[in-house]
C-alpha cells in the first residue's frame, strides 16, 4: 500500500534560488501530502521535468536573468499542459496577474501564507489532474475515430479487422508484421481499443532508440541514487503500462541484451527497478510489430527462437497495399475528404487519377498513399486532381542486375567491356538526357521538384507575412495545421 500511496502523490517541483524561501515551501506542501523537490535555477528545474515529470510546478518568477513570461514559454515550449503556480513578493503581484494572461494557472504573494499556498496548489493539482483526463479521453476517441474510420474493402483487410476484433479481448501476446507503412501501430491501437484494458495506458517504444546502456532503466525503471544522475524514483515502461497495452515497434531492431531482459519480463511478469531488491508484477498486454521477417533474423542469429515464441502467439499479418488494390480507392476518397476538408475546399478525383491511383506500386503503402493525396491538396489549385498533382515516392535506382555466370562480383572489368556492353543510346533518349541536363533534373525525381517549389511558395509566404504563420497559411490558401504538417515534412 505504501509503494502504491508514494506512487499516487502529486509530485511539485519548487523553483526558487532563495534556499529558505524553497524550503518552507517545500515543508509546507509535503505536510500537506505532495511530493516535493526544490531546484534552485530554471535549468535545472527544465532537466528535472525531461526526466522524471511533474503535475504542478511552483516558481519563483523574479529568477535572476529569468523573469516569470520566460519561465512560462520555457515550461510550456517542453511541456504545453503544465500547470505552473508563480510566486511573487507583494510589488510584484501586478506582473504576476499579467502572467496569468499569459498561462500561469495562479500566483502567491511572498511571503506566503501556508493556507492560502495550499488552496492554489491543491487547485492546480486538480486542474493537472483534469488534463491528464481529458488527454486521456482526446487519446481514446482519437483511437476510436481511427478504428471506426478503417478502411477495409478488400477480402484481406476485412479477415484482418475480423481477426482483430477476435483477438483484442484476450491479453494474449500479438506479432504484427507488415511492411514499412503498412498500418502496424493502428492496428496496435485497434487491438487495444476493442479490449478490456481501453481504460488502460497504450504506451508505444521504438525499440530500436534504446542504446545497450540504458535499456534496462527504460524498460524497468530504476530507483533513486541506483546510478549517477538518478535523483528520483522513476517507472519504467512496463510499469507505465502496467492495466493497459505496451506496443513495441520495430522490435526486429532490438539489441541481443534488449532481447534477454524483455524475455524475462514475459516468462515471469515482474520487473527489477536498476538499485531495487524487489520485484514488481506488472499487468501488461503485449503488442509487438515488425517490418522484417523474424525467421530469418532467427536463422542468422540475429534474434532469439524463445523470444519469438513468446511473441508470436498471435501473429496478424497485414499486406501491402499493392496486394489489396481494393482498397486504394477508398483509401484514396478517405484521405482526400480529410485533407479537403483540412484545406477548406472541396476536392475531387478525376477518372484518370482514380486509375493512377490503382496502377502505382505503392511500395510506401499506406503512408505513401496519404502523402501523395496530401501534397496533391496542397500542391494543387484545381477543384479535380489529375494524375499531373501527384508526385509518387518512386525510387530512381534501377534495379541491380545480376552478374555473369562465369564472373564474380568483386571481379574488375575492363572500360572496354562495359563501353561495348553499353547499348547505343537512341535519339529520343539522348534528347531527353540533353534536356533534362540543361534544366539540372538528371538526378531529380518529380516528388523532389514540387518540394522544392513547395518550400520557396513556403518561405515567400512566410517571408511577406513577417514569419506570421497564419497569415501565410491564409496567403497559400490552405488551413494553418495543413502549412505546419507541410513544414515539418519538408524540415521548414
Amino acid at each position: 500500500m505504501q509503494n502504491q500511496d508514494e506512487q499516487n502523490r502529486a509530485r511539485i517541483l519548487i523553483v526558487d534560488d532563495e534556499f529558505h524561501s524553497a524550503r518552507a515551501a517545500a515543508s509546507v506542501l509535503s505536510q500537506a501530502g505532495y511530493d516535493c523537490t526544490t531546484y534552485p535555477t530554471v535549468e535545472a528545474a527544465l532537466a528535472a521535468l525531461d526526466f522524471e515529470g511533474a503535475d504542478v510546478i511552483v516558481a519563483d518568477m523574479r529568477m535572476p536573468g529569468v523573469d516569470g513570461m520566460e519561465l512560462l514559454k520555457k515550461v510550456q515550449a517542453k511541456e504545453p499542459d503544465m500547470t505552473v503556480v508563480l510566486t511573487a513578493p507583494g510589488p510584484s503581484a501586478a506582473s504576476a496577474k499579467a502572467a496569468l494572461k499569459g498561462g500561469a494557472f495562479d500566483y502567491v504573494t511572498k511571503p506566503f501564507d501556508s493556507d492560502e499556498l495550499n488552496a492554489v496548489v491543491s487547485r492546480a493539482v486538480e486542474m493537472s489532474t483534469l488534463q491528464r483526463e481529458n488527454r486521456k479521453l482526446r487519446e481514446q476517441l482519437d483511437v476510436a475515430s481511427i478504428a471506426a474510420g478503417f478502411v477495409a474493402e478488400g477480402p484481406q483487410s476485412r479477415q484482418l479487422v475480423a481477426m482483430i476484433r477476435r483477438v483484442a479481448p484476450a491479453r494474449t501476446t500479438v506479432l504484427i508484421e507488415g511492411e514499412t507503412g503498412t498500418g502496424k501501430e493502428v492496428v496496435a491501437r485497434m487491438l487495444h481499443y476493442w479490449s478490456n484494458r481501453a481504460d488502460g495506458p497504450f504506451v508505444a517504444i521504438n525499440c530500436k532508440s534504446f542504446g545497450e546502456g540504458v535499456v534496462e532503466s527504460e524498460l524497468f525503471g530504476h530507483e533513486k541514487g541506483s546510478f549517477t544522475g538518478a535523483i528520483k524514483d522513476r517507472a519504467g515502461c512496463f510499469e507505465r503500462a502496467s492495466g493497459g497495452t505496451l506496443f513495441l515497434d520495430e522490435i526486429g531492431e532490438a539489441g541481443p541484451d534488449f532481447q534477454a531482459k524483455l524475455l524475462r519480463v514475459l516468462e515471469d511478469g515482474e520487473v527489477l527497478r536498476v538499485g531495487a531488491s524487489k520485484t514488481r508484477k506488472v499487468d501488461v498486454r503485449i503488442v509487438a510489430a515488425t517490418n522484417r521477417k523474424l525467421k530469418g533474423e532467427i536463422a542468422s542469429g540475429r534474434f532469439r527462437a524463445d523470444l519469438y515464441f513468446r511473441l508470436s502467439v498471435i501473429p496478424l499479418r497485414i499486406s501491402p497495399l499493392r496486394d489489396r488494390r481494393e482498397d486504394i480507392l477508398p483509401l484514396a476518397h478517405h484521405f482526400l475528404s480529410f485533407h479537403a476538408t483540412d484545406a477548406g475546399r472541396p476536392l475531387m478525383l478525376s477518372a484518370d487519377a482514380e486509375e493512377a491511383l490503382v496502377n502505382h506500386p505503392w511500395p510506401g503503402n499506406v503512408r505513401e498513399l496519404e502523402n501523395v493525396i496530401e501534397r496533391a491538396v496542397v500542391m494543387s489549385g484545381q477543384e479535380t486532381l489529375t494524375p499531373e498533382a501527384f508526385a509518387f515516392d518512386d525510387d530512381p535506382a534501377p534495379p541491380e542486375k545480376p552478374a555473369p555466370e562465369h564472373t564474380h562480383a568483386h571481379d574488375s572489368v575492363a572500360p572496354e567491356t562495359v563501353s561495348q556492353a553499353a547499348p547505343a543510346e537512341t535519339a529520343p533518349q539522348a534528347a531527353a538526357a540533353d534536356t533534362a541536363t540543361a534544366f539540372g533534373l538528371e538526378d531529380d525525381t518529380l516528388q523532389a521538384t514540387l518540394d522544392r517549389a513547395a518550400t520557396d511558395r513556403i518561405k515567400a509566404a512566410l517571408a511577406a507575412t513577417d514569419g506570421n504563420r497564419n497569415d501565410a497559411a491564409t496567403a497559400l490558401g490552405v488551413d494553418r495545421t495543413t502549412l505546419y504538417r507541410l513544414m515539418k515534412r519538408l524540415g521548414l
